[in-house]
């Protein structure tokens, strides 16, 4: 039961990270600020996770798993509560990074909790990943989807979704408190440092080409999370909150479920069906793009949702084989950061390009991009 109550707490906790997402059309018609501070308010999202990766995303090796995930259950907590009571710019700003906050403790700590409840529970190493892999994406894309049905039946569409999200975490703190714990809490002779990140010497081609695949991946992820409604407007025409959140939704299911349908495929056969699907899917959305056609720009969604998940999942594989065993987690910190930057940039300059060219230039450009990074990076790490 421990197992399945850590996982639970995962996915509502990856969902409510992107609860706002098909809500920042609303937010924007409201308040009449421009596409640029949509995305800086995305981006304090991103911002709160690398702080919180870099300081805190290891201390659960110490102080418990437990411990930390509740940790991280109350800070977003506290994000849903700032949501509520606070929500102009500036408030939205402080809570997206607050959540952030309580994403960087969480993803490490959750994902290595679901493995020791998983052998302690004798389940398959298989098993316990699979389900990582959805909490993971899945509840990312699983948010928007519930925020936008929520929001398009309610009369307080910003209110509403954070209070049905406050429940569950509120319900979730209970739960996990009685989860068994699966590491010795050991404080006397143990002195902080923040993470440490380490490029391996022998392998720095190979980590650079995979960094540059995961930050590719994750400005795909932010620009769709960031912007998808953006897009939507500005080119479909499009005011539906529930479609605001299909979109995302689309992306982060495909990329996890692809993930998972790969899995014993070997990893430069993963990297090059990666590369195909994300070429593929980007040039499908860039089309819907110029043609304005908005089943286009969805199945390009699924179809470079795909190719994007394995992507990532073969850059984290590159990084942990040319590590060095001693050093693999601070080299995996790493690259975690460089997509989490990935994830903050491209969007901010997108919206930045928005107030100078149309919004079909400014998508297909981003997307020529992303799709000529996934491309050589992709190539380069094929050669390791």
């Amino acid at each position: 039961m421990g197992f399945w109550v850590i996982a639970l707490a995962f996915l509502t906790e990856m969902a409510f990270c992107a609860v706002p997402t098909p809500l920042y059309a609303i937010y924007q018609q409201r308040d009449g600020f421009p596409t640029t501070v949509l995305t800086v308010i995305f981006a304090a999202y991103a911002v709160g996770v690398m702080l919180s990766l870099y300081l805190a995303g290891h201390v659960s090796d110490w102080l418990g798993r437990r411990r930390v995930i509740l940790a991280s259950l109350l800070v977003n907590l506290l994000s849903a509560g700032l949501f509520l009571v606070w929500d102009d710019v500036a408030g939205l700003v402080v809570a997206r990074f607050v959540s952030g906050l309580g994403i960087g403790i969480l993803t490490a700590t959750a994902t290595a909790h679901l493995s020791e409840l998983g052998a302690a529970a004798r389940l398959t190493k298989g098993r316990a990943a699979i389900v990582s892999t959805f909490a993971n994406l899945g509840g990312i894309g699983l948010g928007p989807l519930v925020s936008g049905f929520i929001a398009t039946g309610s009369s307080r569409p910003l209110v509403t979704p954070y209070v049905v999200f406050a429940v569950l975490l509120a319900v979730e703190v209970v739960l996990v408190a009685l989860v068994p714990e699966t590491v010795e809490r050991r404080e006397e002779g143990v002195a902080y440092r923040p993470q440490r990140i380490a490029v391996p010497a022998a392998g720095r081609a190979a980590f650079w080409s995979a960094a540059a695949a995961a930050f590719a991946a994750f400005a795909v992820f932010g620009t769709f999370t960031g912007l998808s409604s953006t897009f939507l407007v500005g080119i479909l025409g499009q005011h539906s909150h529930l479609l605001a959140g299909v979109a995302p939704f689309i992306l982060f299911m495909a990329a996890a479920a692809a993930q998972v349908a790969t899995a014993r495929v070997a990893t430069k056969r993963q990297i090059g069906l990666a590369m195909v699907l994300a070429a593929l899917g980007l040039a499908t959305i860039a089309a819907g793009g110029i043609v304005a056609s908005l089943v286009l720009f969805l199945v390009g969604a699924g179809v470079g949702g795909a190719g994007i998940g394995i992507l990532f999942r073969g850059a984290l594989t590159t990084v942990a084989a040319v590590a060095d065993p001693t050093r693999r987690g601070e080299a995996l910190a790493g690259i975690f950061l460089l997509a989490y930057a990935g994830m903050t940039v491209p969007p901010l300059l997108a919206a930045a390009a928005l107030t100078v060219w149309p919004v079909v230039a400014v998508l297909v450009g981003l997307l020529a991009l992303a799709t000529a990074l996934v491309l050589v990076s992709g190539s380069r790490m094929r050669r390791v």
